[in-house]
Parts: structure tokens; C-alpha cells; sequence
């Protein structure tokens, strides 16, 4: 049985328990991942502690140089890397391909770290006086990701935060970690020095032990809203810098002008691609008025009922398992719900087993319609492959379930109508919202975040917010010697 091991100075390192990792296709488990705690993480810091000065002496240019060898490597790589993705998460190949383009797109932006990291400059603000600031790195930082993506989201952060000039020690979720150590080694053959970069495996222990570690300056995560909460509480009382994305439950409406089967099969990708474990997944569906309704719901039925579903390895496959049978089973139990709340299940995908893999975590495309506000269903976010449709009689009534849901990560509208797209971007309250786009994650040029309970901090993740997260600013004012004397002055100065 394979054996995930720390990775700590460049060297695997094995220690006391573990958990064991599974591949959610056919319910056997692959390997076990040791769960580390207070000491790994002193470890891990110590080294990269070590590391910090040199790595933030180091040109801009040349870790550009760095980052540029580590795009040209996952790109050499995709399909080995999407292999493994796949493997202990369940995501068909090309779900998994797009995920590590999505994070290539990040290492590509952080190749431009040295224009980045271009400070400004003021002359003469006053008689003789000079203004310059520029940007410097942290120290050491961390990142403590999730299961749903277990390549993306670690590259969300650690090329930015590396391109800054801080070290990084990645903790990837425990259900899926063998990609966060094929990452590692992918950026020590692009150069990047030993110890630069550590990589700690575990739950709970090591997540407060990088919380609590006073030489840890500034910590990343992204999961669930509860646990987002509490590490952003947790981190801020170290005194450190914390960025903590948390649950959604992303609307879209769908207006009576919107071009149906388009919105049709937008929903389709949005609401079960990636079995739905995404956080920009499109969970709930907004028809404006009955007739819009009635026909959506009449397109979107035998779309769902045909998803082909199968594990990686079957290139027809659209969806594959659950993470985890727990999850698999939390999420049958909405599902349950929802229809003893009164929901209509018009497309039921309890039940499903795959023939030749009766073990995997499988669960089918699930629609439910005629979904009210007060519904658990609604409420909560699910992660799984459940649409859920709440009718509203007009535009007004569907802006404010967004609005008024505690979730405000991303929001969709479908239209031809320019007036209502224009009043749908200025008065929606989500960080990321699409126009006839499905999920609208930001390119790696822009920033990723979400509103209210979606996010814990004030900076998003990865783009030009990330060069404000990863770095502290210094402001310089110089005046050198010209042989004026004004004696001393008592009022505060001004130019």
C-alpha cells in the first residue's frame, strides 16, 4: 500500500498515523496519507524560515524564470497530472484537464512577478524631496486547501506567493493528497530551491498548528464557510494575514427573453459538471414566470436523465463519483429532504450503481423543482449533483433570493435584454457574476472572491490582489542635502 509521505526540506518524511485515501470509482482504497501535526509543521517552518532569505534576495527575474520552468513542465505533464487528480477525486479526465489549465493560468501570471512588483515613484513633492515605495515579501506563508480541486486551488496561491518572494508550506486536503507532492516535485524541477516549498499532510492538528505558528505571516485557505470562519478567526487572533474562502449556493436567473436550450445547457455544465463539488457550481436555477419555468424545466429533465456517468477512465463519461461515500451519502440525505419538504424530484439519482463498480461513490443527476426559499435544500450548500429550481414571478422577486442568501459567491444572469444585464451587474450582492456565462471564474489576470459569507478578509486570490496579500508596503521619502537651511519646524510637515 502506498504510503503519502511530508515532504519537508526536499526529503519525504514519514511519521506516526494516517488516513486512508480511496479511489472513488471503485471504493478500494490506494494509499494512506500520514496526518501531521504541531511538530511536522515546526518542522516545516524551520525550514522554510531557513529558506526566506535567500529565496527574497532572489532576483524577481529569476524566479520568473522559475515560474515560467514550471509552466512548461505542467504543460509536458497535463495528462499525467489530470491521471492523478482523477485517481483520488473521482473527476473525469477532461474535468481534471481543465483544472490544471485553470491553474497554469496563475503560474503564467505569476511569470510576470518583476512588472508586478514595480513600485511608483514622485519627485519633488516638496523642495528637494523624493516619494518611492516599493513591495517586499512576507516571510514565511501557508496554504490549506480543499478536496474539490487538488491542483488548482494549491496553484491559486503558492505561485504568487513564492513569485513575491515568500516561502510556502502547502497542507492539501487529506481525501485527495497525492497531487499537492506531484506539484512539489514539479516546482523543485523547475528550480526552485529546497526548502522554498514544504508540503504537510493532515486534518485538524495541522491546521491549527499553522494557524497558532508565530512565524507563519500569512495563511490562505479556501472550504466551507464554518471552517473558513473559524481560520479566519483563529489566524487573525496570531496577529497574521488571513484569506478564507468559504460555501455558496450560486443563483442563476433565467429570464422569459433568455435563449432556453442555451441556458438549458449551461445549466447542465454549471450544476453537474465535476459532480457538482464545485464552489462556482450553479446550484440553483431562477426561471422568471411560469412559462419559463414550465419549458426549462421540460429542457433541462431528459438532459439530466442522459448524463453519462462513469469513473476517469471512460472517455464518454460527462460525471464521475462522489469524493467520499460519507459525502455521497450527505448528499443523498438533501435529496430526502427536499422531497419530504414538499420539493418535486423530477429527476431522482439515488440508487445509481455502476455496473463493474458497484463500490464507487455514485450518485446520479438529481432535479428538483418547485424548490421554496425555507427549504434546507436551498438554504445550505449541498456540493453534490442536485439542480434545485425556485420559480419567481418576476425579475425583482430573483434578484433578491441572491441578495438576501447568506452565500454571495458568484450569481448568473441569462438574457438578451442589455437593461436588465447592466441593472443585474450593478445591484447583485456576489463577488463574481456571469452574463450568459455559467461560471464565471475569473482569468488568472483578475482576482477570484466572493461577498458576504463566501468569503473571511478583504483580499481575493491570486491576480493583482494576490501581489497585496503575499507582500507588505514600504514608502520611502528622501531628501538629500542642497545647502538650503530652514531651521526646525514644529508644525506637522505639508509640501
Amino acid at each position: 500500500m502506498k504510503i503519502i509521505q511530508h515532504i519537508i526540506a526536499g526529503k519525504n518524511l514519514s511519521g506516526s498515523g494516517g488516513s486512508p485515501v480511496f479511489n472513488p470509482a471503485t471504493g478500494e482504497q490506494s494509499a494512506t496519507v500520514l496526518s501531521g501535526g504541531k511538530a511536522e509543521v515546526n518542522a516545516a517552518v524551520a525550514v522554510a524560515k531557513a529558506a526566506f532569505p535567500g529565496w527574497a534576495t532572489t532576483t524577481p527575474a529569476r524566479r520568473a524564470k522559475v515560474m515560467f520552468e514550471v509552466r512548461r513542465i505542467m504543460e509536458a505533464r497535463k495528462d499525467e497530472i489530470a491521471r492523478v487528480i482523477s485517481a483520488e477525486h473521482g473527476k473525469t479526465h477532461v474535468d481534471a484537464l481543465g483544472e490544471v489549465a485553470r491553474g497554469q493560468e496563475v503560474v503564467e501570471f505569476a511569470c510576470g512577478i518583476p512588472h508586478l512588483l514595480k513600485g511608483s515613484f514622485s519627485p519633488l513633492v516638496a523642495t528637494g524631496m523624493d516619494v518611492h515605495d516599493m513591495r517586499q515579501p512576507l516571510g514565511v506563508t501557508a496554504g490549506i486547501t480543499p478536496f474539490n480541486f487538488p491542483v488548482m486551488v494549491p496553484l491559486w496561491m503558492a505561485p504568487m506567493a513564492l513569485a513575491c518572494g515568500n516561502t510556502f508550506i502547502l497542507k492539501p486536503s487529506e481525501r485527495d493528497p497525492s497531487a499537492a507532492n506531484l506539484l512539489y516535485d514539479i516546482f523543485m524541477e523547475a528550480g526552485l530551491p529546497a526548502g522554498a516549498m514544504n508540503v504537510v499532510h493532515g486534518g485538524k492538528d495541522a491546521v491549527d498548528a499553522i494557524l497558532d505558528h508565530p512565524d507563519i505571516m500569512a495563511v490562505s485557505f479556501v472550504g466551507s464557510t464554518p471552517i473558513a470562519e473559524y481560520v479566519y478567526a483563529r489566524g487573525c487572533a496570531a496577529a497574521k494575514r488571513v484569506q478564507a474562502l468559504g460555501g455558496s449556493k450560486n443563483h442563476m436567473i433565467i429570464m422569459p427573453d433568455a435563449d432556453l436550450d442555451l441556458a438549458a445547457d449551461a445549466l447542465m455544465g454549471a450544476g453537474y459538471g465535476s459532480a457538482g463539488e464545485r464552489c462556482m457550481a450553479v446550484s440553483v436555477a431562477v426561471p422568471v414566470g411560469e412559462k419559463t419555468a414550465d419549458a426549462l424545466v421540460a429542457k433541462l429533465k431528459p438532459r439530466v436523465a442522459a448524463l453519462k456517468i462513469g469513473p476517469a477512465t471512460d472517455a464518454a463519461a460527462e460525471m464521475g463519483p462522489l469524493v467520499t461515500s460519507a459525502h455521497r451519502d450527505k448528499v443523498s440525505s438533501y435529496i430526502d429532504q427536499g422531497a419530504k419538504d414538499g420539493a418535486e424530484v423530477v429527476v431522482d439519482g439515488r440508487g445509481l450503481k455502476m455496473q463493474g463498480y458497484e463500490n464507487g461513490y455514485w450518485l446520479g443527476g438529481t432535479l428538483l423543482d418547485r424548490v421554496t426559499p425555507i427549504m434546507s435544500v436551498y438554504r445550505e450548500e449541498i456540493f453534490g449533483p442536485v439542480l434545485s429550481v425556485v420559480r419567481a414571478h418576476e425579475y425583482s422577486e430573483a434578484l433578491n433570493l441572491i441578495n438576501t442568501h447568506e452565500f454571495g459567491n458568484g450569481a448568473v444572469l441569462f438574457t438578451r435584454d442589455g437593461d436588465a444585464a447592466r441593472d443585474f451587474a450593478d445591484n447583485v450582492q456576489a463577488g463574481m457574476v456571469g452574463i450568459n456565462v455559467p461560471i464565471p471564474v475569473p482569468v488568472g489576470y483578475h482576482s477570484f472572491g466572493g461577498w458576504k459569507r463566501s468569503v473571511f478578509g478583504s483580499h481575493g486570490l491570486y491576480g493583482p490582489e494576490a501581489v497585496g496579500f503575499y507582500t507588505k508596503l514600504k514608502t520611502m521619502t528622501s531628501r538629500w542635502p542642497t545647502g538650503i537651511r530652514s531651521g526646525a519646524q514644529f508644525n506637522f510637515p505639508s509640501n
